[in-house]
């Protein structure tokens, strides 16, 4: 697609998602566990699948975070979407561009970006944890923040990872796991001990979200996608 095509693309995509989610409120468990690292100064590379993405861009648009997006073509039109919401990019993934990507994250570490990484991604199998975040992890030195997302009501997109599109006044519940810290000289067997950890964790943190979806007594809230 030419590039005028793809800036049209992505101012539609950027009005689409700000629109939908000016109607929507919000409900977040466990924030105290990316608010006491960023107390510290400190960076963290976010984990969470492929499909529960699109909230996440609406709440933490504008805070300094690179995505490693896939070099595929569906990978531009998102990647579109991230910058007109203040993120910055790293291309590359599992399938295609996997090097490039990871260079690239690891500098954007170094310049003091938060980074995010969805370990299923791009092409799936849906919620099966790849170890590329772990590797991205070990060699930043971030500590791995997984967390997940769910809506009252939501379309779902008939695609790998039954891509999440919350509906109109919908209540979106975000859930924040405990950082897990990758030890810079761990080898292959605590690799894998740490993998499945972060993946029993967004499996555990999809389950409070979906679960308690409706409840908000005790959580804080707040409407329109304002973080």
């Amino acid at each position: 697609m030419s590039p005028w095509k793809l800036r049209a693309t992505g101012m539609l995509g950027h009005g689409f998602v700000s629109g939908l989610f000016a109607t929507t409120r919000w409900t977040e468990v466990g924030r105290h566990h990316l608010d006491v690292l960023r107390e510290k100064g400190q960076r963290v590379l976010f984990v969470f699948w492929h499909g529960e993405m699109l909230p996440l861009i609406q709440r933490h648009r504008h805070e300094n975070i690179v995505c490693l997006v896939s070099q595929h073509g569906d990978g531009d039109y998102v990647t579109q979407i991230l910058h007109r919401k203040g993120f910055g990019t790293a291309r590359g993934s599992s399938t295609r561009g996997g090097s490039s990507g990871l260079r690239d994250l690891l500098r954007a570490a170094r310049r003091g970006h938060d980074l995010a990484v969805t370990p299923d991604g791009p092409k799936g199998p849906a919620k099966v944890f790849k170890p590329g975040a772990l590797v991205a992890a070990q060699l930043t030195g971030l500590p791995v923040l997984p967390l997940a997302v769910s809506a009252s009501w939501a379309w779902r997109a008939k695609s790998w990872d039954q891509f999440m599109v919350p509906k109109p006044f919908a209540r979106i519940r975000i859930v924040y796991g405990p950082p897990v810290w990758v030890p810079r000289g761990c080898g292959d067997v605590e690799m894998a001990r740490l993998s499945g950890e972060v993946a029993g964790s967004l499996r555990t943190l999809g389950a409070e979200a979906s679960g308690e979806r409706l409840a908000s007594t005790g959580d804080a809230a707040s409407p329109g996608g304002e973080a």
